[in-house]
């Protein structure tokens, strides 16, 4: 059975809810930046686009980051458990 994964450095509540405010308040004042233009409404609206685009290729990059480097530490713990297993079955290890 597989032992539920530690983390050894866990974010702390603090950091999380800052970076939470950082992103909402940055989104914020950038959509009441490109409200305020002096334009017409089809680029405020393209500038939208822009903006909500570049968040979500954000983060699905993020996301995809992440998944990847979970994905190498699990190739890395089973691999590391196969060397155990081999050490262990030719007493190598004590």
């Amino acid at each position: 059975m597989l032992e539920p994964q530690t983390r050894l450095s866990q974010d702390s509540p603090a950091w999380q809810i800052y970076t939470y405010l950082a992103f909402s308040f940055s989104v914020g004042l950038m959509v009441l930046g490109i409200w305020n233009l002096p334009v017409e409404s089809w680029v405020r609206g393209y500038l939208a686009m822009g903006l909500f685009f570049t968040i979500s290729s954000t983060i699905t990059l993020c996301k995809t980051s992440r998944d990847n480097h979970e994905a190498r530490k699990l190739v890395n713990r089973i691999s590391e458990a196969k060397t155990e297993k081999l050490l262990h079955e030719f007493d190598l290890k004590p």
